[in-house]
Order: structure tokens, then C-alpha cells, then sequence
């Protein structure tokens, strides 16, 4: 009777708080989006203070904070991240568990029945009690394995805002580019036509009409290779945005990223490892290995188990004790463990270490480019502006005869070439904004503004 009492206590323990089975099926249908006009975001997930303040309307097309909105709320690969977010944090929640008791039950049954001879039992409760030293440190483990899981999540998101507000820029400079790079073709292909002409006249030479020729050919080479790329941005940016690639975005210019000065530029890498999620990652991930380390050294301390018991004899003799279970550390100890556990935790100090001096380098680097890409568009926009005027004239002296066709073109041509050359400026500096921001840990703001000229 004992015997059932126990065993049903046992099953009636096991049974409370289980875990049920419920299926997942997997669908083998395609599930990009097709359409971005019935598209919501809630702003209460986004993970940025200018996201969640900023408001969806894809109705009228797509500004670049709302591009950055649906990047973060439905790219791939967050998803994924997210989805491993969980499970991290399922392991950080499994290590702060305790191990569960024992129940030891055993019943033996006389072959030979004889006077006096009854059947045996045993029975035991114990627990693994050197758990209980190493719990504090397993379960502080678990929490900072949770802070890295979310701030590696948080860095991950905000480098697809950057990703997002780079190809959004991207895309925007390049529709200006090709129209630039279009009126150059269709100005060099008339130019050509023309020299065939009067090659055909008999009026010019062969090797002036060859000249022509490949210069217009040119032309038409930057205009195909600016289409494959203006292609491949839009299928990136879709991809990123988890839209299918045939969906045409309509993008929304306006928006600019602010540009930090010299003195915020020094006092954010200053404060650097408290506002960057990945160097407060790597930090959270030191900590657990700090209390993984200092949990292999208290398992030195020799694991025991204890256990109560009851047993009957065949004889019937009842009988009441303890057990207790103790490992000698002669050859192992928990040396090994404290030794690996020791070399990872050197590991993750210089990694983070190597990480901070890193993203000093790279934002000092960027400072620098910033200022020379700065220099190099005032210059290129003071030699435009000349361009820009010397246009009006270029014109009334094409009306007037004063100037021939042929020169004509090659003026144009050439202040076309000084628009694309700043566009690429402007673009290039907008570029080191975003990664300078990035690097920072800045907080992504925008302000709206007129367009910038010769965009």
C-alpha cells in the first residue's frame, strides 16, 4: 500500500505543469508581400524613439524613416533573429533551473515462497545538493545571457535601418543619375548623327565621326550599367523589406540625415560603450562568462547526493535511513572546465576591448572622409554653378549661329558631367553620414527639407 501511495505521488508530481504537444504545420506557399498600400506598422514596436514617432502612410509612397519602419517590422532575417532571440532566451531560462529530486523505487518479489518470507520494497527520495552552490552563479549567467540576446537583437535592427535608409538613398541618387546620364546619351547620340551627316556630306572626316562615335558609345555604356545597378538596389531594398521583387516602390525624397559637429562627434565616442547595443552586448556576454568562470570554481567543491529511504526484507523488517553519495576530486576536480571557462572569459575581454577601438578608428576615419568628400563637393558645386551659368549664354549663342552644333554638345556634355559628378559626391557623403551614425550609436534623426540642389 505504501508502495502505491508513493508511486502515485510521484506520477501525480510529474504530470502537474507538463508541457502539451500542439503541431506547427509548414506552408509550402510563397508569402511575400505584393502589395505595400494596405500595409500597417504599429509604432508601439518600433525599437527607436524617431521610428515610433513617425507615422506609416504608404498611401502616398514611401518617405525614408517609413522605409525604415517596414524594414524593421518585416525583414527576413529579423524574423530569423527573433526567432532565435526565443530560444536563447529559453536556455538562459533553462539555466536558472534547479535539477529535480530523485525517486528511487524498487520491489522485489520472492521466487521460492517459504515460511516467513514476504515480499521486499526500497524506496528513497534524494537530491543532487552540490546544485544548490553553483545555482547563484548559473542563474546569473542566464540573466546576462539574456541582456546579450536582446542587445545583439537591438544591434541588428538598427543596422537594417541603416541598410534600409542606405539603399532608400541609393535608389533616390541613382533616378537622378540616369536622367542626367539619359539627356548626356540622347545629346551625344544626336551629335554623332549629325557628324555622320556631314561625313555623308562630305564635309567631315572620318576619324572626327569615330571620335564622335565612342564617345556616344560610352554614354550608352554608363547609362546600361546605372540601370543594372538601379535594378539590383531595388531588388536589395525589396528583399530587405520582405516585398517580393516585382513590387515597384514608390520612394518619397525630402528627408536628410543631420549632420553631428565636431564637438557631439567627440562626446558620443566618449560615452560610446554606453549607447552602442553591440559593445553593451559584449559587455552583458563578458558578465556570463565572468559567472560561468566563477561557477566551474565552485564546482570544485565535490558534488553529493543525499537521499532518504525505506526498505522492508522479506522477513518483513522494516527499516528507515539516509544515503549519501560523495565524488573524491583526486583526478578530475573541475580543473579542465575552469581552465576553459578561464581561457573564454580572456577571450570575450579582448574581443570587446578590440571592438571599442575598432569603432574609434573607423568613426575618427569617417570624420576624416567626411570632411574631404565635403571639400571636394564645395569645390565641384562653385565649378557647376559657373557651368549653370555660362548655360543661358551657351544657348542664346547656339540660337544666334555664334556657336556650331558640335560645340554645343560638347559644353553640355560636359556640364552634364559636372551634375553627375556631384550627385556622386552628394551621394557618397550621405553614405558616410548613415555609417557615422551607425557607428555612433546616433539615434537616426532626420529633419525635412527642401530638396538639395543639383539632386
Amino acid at each position: 500500500m505504501k508502495i502505491k501511495i508513493i508511486l502515485l505521488s510521484a506520477f501525480a508530481a510529474s504530470v502537474t505543469g507538463c508541457t502539451t504537444y500542439h503541431p506547427l504545420q509548414l506552408d509550402d506557399k510563397v508569402t511575400l508581400i505584393t502589395s505595400v498600400s494596405h500595409l500597417t506598422v504599429d509604432t508601439h514596436t518600433m525599437p527607436f524613439q524617431f521610428l515610433a514617432a513617425h507615422k506609416f502612410d504608404p498611401t502616398d509612397g514611401l518617405d525614408m524613416t517609413e522605409v525604415a519602419m517596414l524594414a524593421v517590422a518585416n525583414n527576413p532575417d529579423l524574423k530569423l533573429a527573433r526567432d532565435d532571440a526565443g530560444i536563447g532566451h529559453a536556455q538562459a531560462f533553462a539555466a536558472g533551473l534547479l535539477p529535480d529530486p530523485q525517486l528511487n523505487i524498487a520491489r522485489d518479489i520472492p521466487l521460492q515462497p517459504g515460511p516467513g518470507v514476504v515480499k521486499s520494497y526500497s524506496a528513497g527520495v534524494g537530491f543532487d545538493f552540490g546544485s544548490l552552490i553553483t545555482h547563484a552563479a548559473s542563474s546569473s549567467a542566464g540573466r546576462f545571457d539574456s541582456q546579450k540576446i536582446d542587445l545583439n537583437l537591438l544591434w541588428q535592427e538598427w543596422q537594417v535601418v541603416a541598410r534600409a535608409r542606405l539603399l532608400f538613398s541609393r535608389a533616390i541618387a541613382q533616378e537622378n543619375l540616369l536622367r542626367w546620364l539619359t539627356d548626356n546619351r540622347d545629346l551625344l547620340a544626336e551629335r554623332y548623327a549629325k557628324a555622320k551627316s556631314a561625313l555623308d556630306d562630305g564635309n567631315l572626316a572620318r576619324d572626327a565621326v569615330n571620335s564622335t562615335l565612342s564617345v556616344w558609345q560610352d554614354a550608352l555604356r554608363q547609362v546600361n550599367d546605372l540601370q543594372r545597378q538601379q535594378l539590383q538596389t531595388r531588388h536589395d531594398l525589396n528583399a530587405l523589406l520582405g516585398l517580393s521583387p516585382e513590387v515597384e516602390l514608390k520612394l518619397v525624397t525630402g528627408e536628410v540625415v543631420g549632420v553631428p559637429d565636431d564637438k557631439e562627434v567627440e562626446q558620443a565616442i566618449t560615452i560610446l560603450p554606453a549607447r552602442r547595443p553591440d559593445l553593451l552586448a559584449l559587455k552583458a556576454g563578458y558578465a556570463a562568462e565572468d559567472a560561468r568562470y566563477r561557477q566551474a570554481i565552485l564546482a570544485q567543491f565535490p558534488p553529493f547526493n543525499f537521499a532518504f529511504t525505506r526498505s522492508s526484507d522479506n522477513f518483513g523488517v522494516a527499516m528507515e535511513g539516509v544515503a549519501m553519495s560523495i565524488a573524491l576530486p583526486i583526478f578530475n576536480g573541475n580543473r579542465g572546465n575552469i581552465r576553459i571557462e578561464e581561457a573564454t572569459r580572456q577571450r570575450l575581454h579582448d574581443e570587446y576591448q578590440i571592438r571599442l577601438d575598432t569603432a574609434y578608428a573607423d568613426v575618427k576615419r569617417l570624420v576624416a572622409d567626411s570632411r574631404l568628400i565635403a571639400a571636394q563637393l564645395q569645390a565641384s558645386e562653385a565649378g557647376l554653378d559657373t557651368f549653370d551659368q555660362a548655360s543661358t549664354n551657351a544657348v542664346q549663342a547656339f540660337s544666334n549661329g555664334d556657336l556650331d552644333w558640335n560645340g554645343y554638345a560638347i559644353f553640355q556634355s560636359s556640364r552634364i558631367a559636372r551634375h553627375v559628378e556631384v550627385t556622386n559626391l552628394h551621394q557618397a557623403l550621405l553614405e558616410n553620414r548613415i555609417a557615422l551614425f551607425t557607428l555612433l550609436g546616433g539615434n537616426f534623426d532626420t529633419r525635412t527639407i527642401a530638396m538639395e540642389k543639383h539632386q
